[in-house]
């Protein structure tokens, strides 16, 4: 123990605390072993109590003792009276007592209790409350008491704004109290519910003000400390986005309609359900997804029959419902067009970011200078970095985009553990603001290159995207989702570390593919191009596969529909 003056110890004591130590484990041994085999023979009495209550007093986190107990008190529940059984309660709930002193962050303790109270007809869940409080005053960051306070707090119907006032209580005490902030993150969206908020549920904004207030004397307070960072962080969030779909596209050329949604969804039996109406009526069609794996995706797509895109006709109307999500899309197809749809607005839509109003916009904007004051204070605080770049892309992310690459970079520099983390979010952010600025732009084009991505992201948003430049960037692999984009014709992506091209499948207008200067090791990483059915043009210069010997008759033999494979 810090302060405490080591005493040294003979070889006369060593040699007792080593003979007292075996002769413990040796009771220790042979009480689980009598434990074990009166279980296994069935006689779950008293007995086993005693003899478990000798090991768990000693050593609380012993599960299967915990497990032993439960069966014979499920026994003794039988054949007590009632009187005996109250007095067998009270008994057990002094010994659990008694282990969370020896280990007040035991599971398996705090679990058995919960587990008794649950049994009984008129549990003392005041009693429980106090419990709670006497242990959370020694710890109060103690998150299995937290965790038990919560079950109490449900189980006896404790107000909301009770509990709420308690966190107060501790974190006024305290401000590094990650279990108290935590617990006012599930309280509040009780306390002032909002209509679609979604299931993270987010705050009025008179609410989220004060809340702000409270959070930032914290972190200035004691910047170092992460806890209330966290809840900021939290603070700064979004709800969940209402359910959607957010692009409808139909082709004729390869007879498809493709649908995206606003989250990932499993269509399929005792599933989600979507229902396709063509000039309404009713179509049924097989739902798959673009890289052909059953499993919840963004993007589902279906083939159509030729009389749904008969072209006698003026005009085609397809309409997908989405049953669960309780939402739907329509497009139309006109006669002589290959191709119709129609999508929500990334700008519109709040995609990536909350809409501010006036008030809270003026809140964060003050944070803002408030987190720069204190980085200026504390340069080496990761936590105030962090909220920095948070608060700037929750004002206008692309204002602050410069501004924010160059916090990303001191942040790397203060916090190399995490640089992986923080290249990935970097590489979000930045996808994100490129989405924006094309759709501002209103073209299909989207120019992702000389970014240093390390990750890709919110690909199903571009399902419209005809052109796409991943060029010089840190990009080891072309992920699966990139079968989204039904529409891509050129994919551009130079001068990565690509290793692997799973995510080039079933791309059905692809026809110019440039991967110079990667990592393609064999021919064979090229399998998947098989499936993209008008590659014509393939760019493979300085990769290692084109120095195999034959390299470029084995490419002419796996790929034999595209014209011209530049090695």
């Amino acid at each position: 123990m810090h302060g405490r003056l080591k005493v040294k110890t003979s070889e006369e004591q060593a040699e007792a605390k080593r003979l007292e130590r075996e002769q413990k484990l040796k009771l220790y041994q042979s009480a689980t072993q009598t434990v074990f085999q009166k279980r296994q023979a069935g006689e779950l009495d008293e007995s086993v109590l005693e003899l478990t209550s000798q090991i768990l007093g000693a050593n609380p986190d012993f599960a299967t003792l915990w497990n032993c107990r439960r069966e014979v008190l499920q026994q003794l529940e039988a054949q007590k009276s009632p009187e005996e059984l109250a007095a067998l309660v009270k008994t057990e709930l002094g010994f659990l007592e008694s282990c969370l002193r020896v280990n007040p962050k035991s599971y398996g303790t705090w679990h058995h209790r919960c587990w008794l109270l649950s049994r009984l007809p008129e549990p003392n869940w005041a009693r429980e409350l106090e419990l709670c409080a006497r242990f959370l005053e020694v710890d109060e960051r103690n998150f299995h008491c937290w965790d038990y306070r919560r079950f109490v707090a449900t189980q006896a119907a404790v107000p909301p704004a009770e509990e709420l006032a308690f966190t107060d209580s501790l974190i006024t005490r305290n401000f590094s109290n990650y279990s108290s902030w935590h617990y006012r993150s599930c309280l509040l969206p009780q306390l002032h519910p909002q209509p679609d908020s979604g299931s993270q549920g987010r705050l009025p904004e008179d609410v989220l003000l004060k809340e702000l207030e409270l959070v930032q004397n914290a972190f200035f307070t004691d910047p170092n400390d992460q806890s209330a960072w966290f809840y900021h962080r939290w603070l700064l969030g979004r709800a969940d986005p209402q359910d959607a779909l957010r692009c409808l596209h139909v082709s004729r050329d390869e007879a498809c309609l493709t649908v995206s949604f606003s989250r990932p969804i499993l269509v399929g039996s005792g599933t989600e359900t979507l229902l396709l109406m063509v000039d309404e009526s009713p179509l049924a069609v097989e739902w798959r997804t673009p890289d052909a794996r059953t499993r919840p995706s963004h993007v589902w797509l279906c083939d159509l029959p030729a009389a749904s895109l008969n072209d006698q006709l003026p005009q085609h109307t397809f309409r997908v419902i989405w049953t669960a999500g309780d939402a739907q899309k329509e497009c139309v197809l006109l006669k002589g067009r290959q191709e119709g749809w129609c999508r929500d607005s990334a700008t519109d839509e709040q995609l990536f970011r909350c809409e501010l109003s006036v008030e809270k916009s003026t809140v964060l904007q003050s944070e803002l200078e408030s987190c720069k004051e204190l980085q200026e204070l504390e340069p080496e605080n990761k936590w105030c970095l962090l909220t920095i770049i948070l608060l700037m892309r929750a004002l206008d992310p692309l204002l602050y985009e410069k501004e924010t690459l160059q916090y990303f970079q001191t942040l790397k520099a203060v916090d190399p553990m995490r640089a992986a983390y923080l290249d990935d979010l970097r590489s979000k952010f930045l996808v994100e603001n490129s989405v924006l600025k094309m759709e501002y732009a209103e073209v299909r084009v989207l120019h992702l290159g000389h970014k240093d991505l390390t990750v890709l992201c919110h690909l199903e948003q571009l399902l419209l995207v005809t052109h796409l430049d991943l060029s010089h960037n840190r990009l080891r692999a072309l992920p699966p989702a990139l079968a989204a984009l039904r529409c891509l014709e050129v994919l551009q992506a130079n001068d990565n570390t690509i290793e692997s091209l799973d995510g080039v499948t079933n791309l059905p207008r692809l026809r110019e593919l440039s991967l110079c200067n990667n990592r393609l090791q064999q021919p064979t990483v090229l399998q998947p191009l098989v499936s993209c059915p008008k590659l014509v043009l393939l760019h493979l210069q300085g990769n290692p596969l084109c120095q195999a010997v034959g390299a470029s008759e084995h490419l002419a033999e796996l790929l034999p529909s595209v014209n011209s494979i530049l090695t």
